[in-house]
C-alpha cells in the first residue's frame, strides 16, 4: 500500500514539472522559485546562446518544450513552421501590463502566439577614459566601420558574431533599413564589414563582456544589456573607469523577446500560469534589475533601479531610430549566408 502511494505521488510530482527553454541569465533564480512555490511545481531550464541555436534545435527534432523565449524574427519563423500553441488569452488578465507600443507586432499581429518578456538594443559600448583620450566619435557607427577611426584602435575593437546584427550596423550606417534585403546593398554592407575587420579584435557574442570590463577592449558593437554588466563588473572589481553606451545617430536595432508555447509542450495550463505570472510587476522588474534588460511592462517600471530606468541606453526615448529584424525566407538566407562565408574567410 504504502509503495503503490509513494508511486502515486512521485508520479503527480514528475508531472508537475515546467520546461523553460530561455537564453542564459535571463530570469533570476528568486524569481523561479517565487514560481515554484506558487504552483506547488518544479521548473526545468535548458538554455541556448542564439536564435539561431534555438531554432536549429527544434528543427532537429527537439521535443517537450514548455515555454520558449525567442526574439522577433525567431518567433516569427515559429509561427510560420506552426511549431507554436496560440495563447489563451483568457488565462492571462495581466496581460492589459504590457505597453501596447510592444504588442501586435510585425511579426505577431494581434499577439496570437507571443507575450513580450524582454528586449535589448544593439549599439555601441565603450570605455569613456580610452576613447575620450583619441578624440573619438561614438555617436555614429562610423566608429565601428571607417578606418580613419579604427586606426587609432586596432586590436580594441569587437563586433557581434551574428550575421544579422552585424550586417544591420552596416546597413544602418550606410543609410538603409536594418531590414533592407537587396542584394546590392547586402554586398555593399560586405564590402564596409571586410574593409574595417583587419582593424578588429574579434567577431565576438560572449567574452567581450569581460574584455570590456577588464579594459583590454575599448569599443564595442554589442547588447544594451551586456554593455550595462560589463559596467557592473568593470565597478565591482574597481577599476578606474566606466563602460558606457550610447545609440547611434543613423538608429539600431531592437530584439524584442516574448513568451511563446511550443506544440511539444506537455503543460500548457503551466505555461499559461508562469507567463500571467511574469506579466505582475514586481517579477518582471527582477529581470531587469538583474541584468538591465529593457522592460515593455508598464507595471515593471515603478519597480526598476532609478540608475537603470533613467538610462536612455536601456529605455530608448520615444522617435529613436529602432527597427526589429525581420525573418528571412530560404533564398534571402541562403544568400546571407554566402556573404557571411565571404566576410569571415577575407
Amino acid at each position: 500500500m504504502w509503495r503503490l502511494l509513494l508511486l502515486l505521488v512521485g508520479t503527480a510530482q514528475a508531472e508537475d514539472l515546467l520546461y523553460l527553454y530561455n537564453w542564459n541569465n535571463y530570469i533570476a533564480d528568486q524569481t523561479i522559485e517565487r514560481f515554484e512555490a506558487e504552483c506547488a511545481c518544479h521548473v526545468v531550464q535548458d538554455y541556448y546562446s542564439d536564435n539561431e541555436e534555438m531554432l536549429a534545435k527544434l528543427a532537429a527534432g527537439a521535443t517537450g518544450y514548455d515555454l520558449v523565449i525567442p526574439t522577433g524574427n525567431a518567433t516569427e519563423s515559429l509561427i510560420r513552421q506552426h511549431a507554436l500553441r496560440p495563447l489563451d488569452k483568457r488565462l492571462l488578465p495581466d496581460l492589459k501590463n504590457i505597453d501596447a507600443a510592444y504588442m501586435n507586432t510585425v511579426f505577431d499581429p494581434g499577439n496570437q502566439y507571443s507575450v513580450p518578456y524582454a528586449y535589448t538594443l544593439t549599439l555601441i559600448g565603450y570605455n569613456p577614459n580610452k576613447i575620450r583620450e583619441l578624440g573619438l566619435p561614438v555617436d555614429s557607427w562610423a566608429v565601428i566601420f571607417e578606418p580613419r577611426y579604427l586606426e587609432k584602435i586596432k586590436g580594441r575593437v569587437t563586433v557581434l558574431d551574428s550575421q544579422r546584427e552585424l550586417l544591420a550596423a552596416a546597413l544602418k550606417y550606410l543609410g538603409y533599413s536594418a531590414n533592407d534585403t537587396e542584394e546590392a546593398h547586402w554586398k555593399q554592407a560586405r564590402d564596409l564589414i571586410i574593409r574595417a575587420k583587419p582593424y578588429w579584435a574579434a567577431f565576438n557574442a560572449s567574452s567581450y563582456i569581460k574584455e570590456l570590463a577588464a579594459g583590454n577592449i575599448w569599443l564595442v558593437h554589442g547588447y544594451s544589456s551586456d554593455i550595462y554588466q560589463a559596467d557592473q563588473d568593470a565597478q565591482t572589481s574597481g577599476r578606474a573607469f566606466r563602460i558606457k553606451a550610447i545609440l547611434p545617430r543613423e538608429g539600431a536595432v531592437l530584439a524584442l523577446d516574448s513568451m511563446v508555447l511550443h506544440k511539444s509542450g506537455r503543460r500548457p495550463d503551466l505555461a499559461h500560469r508562469f507567463i500571467n505570472f511574469m506579466l505582475d510587476g514586481k517579477n518582471s522588474a527582477e529581470l531587469t534589475n538583474l541584468i538591465g534588460s529593457g522592460n515593455p511592462n508598464r507595471r515593471a517600471l515603478p519597480h526598476i533601479r532609478p540608475e537603470i530606468a533613467q538610462n536612455p541606453a536601456i529605455f530608448p526615448a520615444s522617435g529613436e531610430k529602432l527597427e526589429m529584424l525581420k525573418d528571412l525566407d530560404r533564398h534571402q538566407r541562403r544568400i546571407l549566408s554566402r556573404i557571411w562565408i565571404e566576410i569571415k574567410l577575407r
